[in-house]
């Protein structure tokens, strides 16, 4: 039997996800997590070969519980569900140690044969996504100006994030006026947006 971990903030997939294993003959689900902190600690008091997790959950995304996993239980193998991947999404996934990648939706029984694929030692990326990965231009910003921005998300002034950045405020406006510019876009909020929608933040 593959032992299999669901984690999901959403009842009511993990439920109808649950239900769809327990029809395989090969598969058994025998934890489940509702968001990313008790996915990496229902993991390592189960220990199951494979772990099925959202992308996008409260506490740890799912790439996040991915690199975890990958360092502290390294015998099991992630495969991350998403509503709306995106390309970055995909690359950090695989950078981490994750095993598949997967739309939710996806045919009916294509998750038991990623489970059993990466479990086998294979990996799975959705097709669409892999093809929309190999065309997407890498993002244009440093790391500097991405964290900066990071910061500057939820409407932070310049002046808590360059505290929270350990820079000046200048340095932070100009790191800030750069990514604008780089975008291509009208300002800060739209720079934010145009990043966020490419999976860079």
């Amino acid at each position: 039997m593959i032992r299999v971990l669901l984690a999901d903030d959403e009842d009511l997939i993990r439920a109808a996800l649950a239900a769809l294993l327990a029809l395989e003959p090969d598969v058994e689900v025998v934890a489940e997590a509702a968001d990313g902190p008790s996915a990496v600690t229902t993991a390592l008091a189960h220990r199951p070969d494979v772990a099925v997790v959202d992308l996008e959950m409260p506490g740890l995304t799912g790439i996040q519980v991915a690199a975890e996993l990958s360092r502290t239980l390294p015998g099991c193998a992630v495969v991350l569900l998403t509503g709306h991947g995106r390309p970055a999404h995909l690359r950090q996934a695989l950078t981490v140690g994750a095993r598949g990648f997967l739309a939710k939706g996806a045919p009916g029984g294509a998750l038991a044969d990623v489970i059993r694929r990466v479990h086998a030692g294979g990996r799975y990326v959705d097709p669409v996504l892999a093809a929309d990965a190999l065309t997407l231009p890498d993002c244009p910003l440093t790391p500097r100006e991405l964290e900066t921005l990071r910061l500057a998300e939820l409407g932070a002034p310049v002046a808590v994030v360059a505290r929270r950045a350990h820079l000046s405020a200048g340095t932070v406006r100009n790191y800030l006026a750069a990514a604008v510019q780089k975008l291509g876009a009208a300002d800060r909020a739209e720079a934010i947006r145009t990043a966020r929608e490419n999976g860079w933040l």
